[in-house]
């Protein structure tokens, strides 16, 4: 097997752009719809209860996988910014270091759960009938944790090479096992929770096991070597300056999302049914955009570390607005067919009418927070986590609960509380983009104009 290094310094950027983020869609959706499938085959065929168990585990997954998923974005900018100046041994000491780093971090992710899954749960308020099923289905879980932390390494690695369209195979060749092996641990062996975690952490290391071949069979700068795995302390060092407050941030949004959850909860059941199935449109719009933002990683940090500062800054106005594009018009969509979205999850016309509150707020919103998210993700490029990071924790995770307990304990209406995305974005938005500009013009100050490389 031959994996490429594709250059992201050379060609014309709007078609790279598009071409490189296509598969990062194709995967994101497909992952959004297999983990669809694995809640329906739970709902369908086990039962409320189980269902319950299963969706009262969502903020300590997305909490701790919110974690992987910021070491690999580390892993993808410093790979890129190394493939860009062409330094083959940083390009080896940072896949090599990142490789151990990121397994050590799974694995230490999996004691944790071991050890305080049902402590957490009931930190949560868990109810106590969901409370046995959903500590089971964490146990369970929680194995799969040292598979994903190398499928995020190895898709980082990738992502930064030039290679999307590899990682996206691997997850459908897992994300169809894991449906199979659900409706079999479910239909024919009758398991319930523990048979939907079992498929998943099955599929994980499938995952994990495919990219790995992929980079250990690899004949580029980046691939894997035995015995070439060591940590290498400076390597190690940037890697955790940028993965730690990246997963930090993730984790951060959970949390503050446990209050914006409370002030739903303040309002009937049909209103909370209703914000629970409008609330399945954020992971299909926002992963949609995300590619765009690990487009906009990748292709800033080969380019500064080339030293092209011209395609540095086009590079981040072009994935701004593919993914300011992409989130309006998904956006929009929804709130035209929102009715017709709906429907997928619930045949109440009175829950339709109230998750319509959201998608419509969110669907004219969705967009604004290209201006948010995808600077972050140019900072990360230039090498900078920590300050965008502080700023998304300020603004898009403490003002949401100084709003939920100011201007909507006053109106107390369900599009008072809505709002607070918006404003968030927007007032996040502008110090990101500020701070973006500022550090922009310091690290292209510290570089020479590119030499143009002859080839052949």
């Amino acid at each position: 097997m031959h994996t490429k290094t594709h250059s992201l310094t050379e060609g014309p950027l709007g078609k790279q752009i598009l071409t490189f983020s296509l598969p990062l869609i194709l995967s994101n959706v497909l992952q959004v719809l297999f983990n669809m499938a694995d809640v329906a085959v739970v709902g369908r065929f086990c039962g409320p209860r189980e269902l319950g168990a299963v969706g009262s585990t969502s903020i300590m997954v997305a909490l701790f996988t919110g974690i992987l998923m910021g070491m690999g974005s580390a892993v993808n900018v410093l790979v890129a910014q190394f493939v860009g100046a062409k330094s083959r041994k940083d390009v080896e000491e940072t896949v090599h270091t990142s490789a151990i780093l990121c397994l050590l971090t799974g694995i230490v992710i999996l004691i944790i759960g071991l050890l305080f899954a049902r402590p957490l749960l009931e930190l949560l308020n868990t109810k106590d009938e969901l409370i046995d099923g959903a500590t089971l289905y964490l146990h369970i879980y929680f194995w799969g944790m040292p598979a994903m932390a190398i499928y995020n390494f190895g898709n980082g690695v990738l992502s930064a090479v030039g290679d999307t369209k590899r990682p996206l195979y691997f997850l459908t060749t897992a994300g169809v096992i894991n449906v199979i092996l659900n409706l079999f641990f479910v239909l024919v062996l009758g398991m319930s929770v523990d048979g939907v975690a079992f498929a998943t952490i099955i599929s994980q290391y499938i995952s994990a096991i495919l990219i790995l071949i992929s980079l250990f069979r690899s004949s580029g700068i980046h691939a894997l070597h035995l015995s070439a795995l060591r940590l290498t302390s400076s390597k190690a060092k940037r890697i955790l300056l940028l993965g730690i407050p990246a997963g930090m941030q993730n984790a951060i949004f959970q949390m503050a999302n446990l209050f914006i959850q409370a002030g739903v909860n303040s309002f009937d059941a049909t209103m909370v049914e209703g914000n629970s199935a409008a609330a399945n449109s954020d992971a299909l719009v926002y992963d949609v955009m995300a590619a765009f933002y690990t487009a906009c990683s990748s292709f800033m940090g080969q380019n500064f570390g080339a030293g092209k500062k011209d395609r540095v800054i086009k590079s981040f106005l072009i994935s701004l607005a593919y993914s300011f594009g992409i989130g309006a018009i998904m956006g929009c969509s929804l709130v035209v067919f929102g009715r017709n979205f709906l429907s997928i999850f619930t045949t109440e016309p009175e829950v339709i009418e109230a998750g319509m509150h959201r998608l419509t707020v969110m669907g004219l919103s969705y967009g604004i927070s290209a201006f948010m998210d995808c600077p972050i993700a140019a900072c990360r490029g230039l090498g900078k986590s920590v300050i965008p990071t502080m700023i998304v924790i300020m603004g898009s995770c403490v003002f949401r609960i100084i709003w939920v307990y100011t201007i909507f304990a006053y109106f107390h209406t369900i599009l008072s509380l809505y709002l607070l995305y918006v404003f968030s974005w927007s007032i996040t938005a502008i110090a990101e983009l500020i701070y973006f500009v500022h550090i922009y013009k310091q690290q292209m100050a510290g570089i020479r104009p590119a030499i143009p490389i002859t080839e052949g």
